[in-house]
């Protein structure tokens, strides 16, 4: 078997930054993992593989039922009802019942400053104190002079349409969290076409 073949075996499609975390210690002590917009399941093989306690929400139908299928297939004791539809915004777990929340490239599809707020707000609902919370976004941060705007839905040069923010908002909002930034704000710019922002608090 290769490398890559290997590394998917154990990892999936897995974001980079969010592998970084793993690497870091960042999950050693947080076992019950929410990926809140999971999607398939592209970041939960290897929390499903080690026996996390991994919940999951998604309000595409399609992508929750192979979610569904991957938890079946690699931990059969996990509750199916762990991963289930549903919008961000009206999360159905209790507040402080995970010890990590994963947002991984599902917030810049916010409608408007309210829904990013609302969503956000749910996410911290549920996170417990001393819990991780690990999001990647879309950001205007290093392509300013070529957006309308910093802030809000924006037309980027790769021409996808997206809520953007940028580093005074993301520092704000975690001022008024009460939050602590794990790591500094890391931003990639895909050749001035997009950019990806990585934002790591601890409750």
């Amino acid at each position: 078997m290769s490398t890559s073949s290997d590394l998917r075996g154990q990892y999936g499609e897995i974001d980079i930054y969010l592998f970084d975390q793993l690497l870091r210690g960042r999950f050693d002590g947080r076992r019950r993992v929410l990926d809140a917009g999971c999607g398939a399941g592209r970041n939960l093989p290897y929390f499903l593989a080690q026996g996390f306690e991994v919940f999951g929400i998604d309000e595409d139908p399609a992508a929750v039922r192979a979610a569904k299928r991957l938890a079946a297939a690699l931990a059969p004791a996990l509750p199916h009802d762990n991963i289930r539809q549903g919008a961000l915004h009206v999360l159905p777990w209790p507040d402080g019942r995970m010890d990590a929340v994963i947002c991984s490239a599902v917030l810049h599809f916010a409608r408007d400053r309210a829904h990013f707020d609302r969503m956000l707000a749910e996410m911290w609902r549920v996170l417990a104190r001393g819990g991780l919370f690990f999001a990647r976004l879309a950001s205007s941060i290093g392509i300013e002079p070529l957006l309308g705007d910093t802030t809000g839905w924006v037309r980027l040069p790769d021409g996808t349409d997206r809520f953007v923010v940028d580093e005074r908002l993301l520092l704000d909002t975690t001022y008024e969290l009460g939050a602590t930034l794990l790591d500094p704000i890391k931003t990639t710019n895909v050749q001035n076409q997009r950019c990806m922002t990585t934002w790591v608090l601890q409750k």
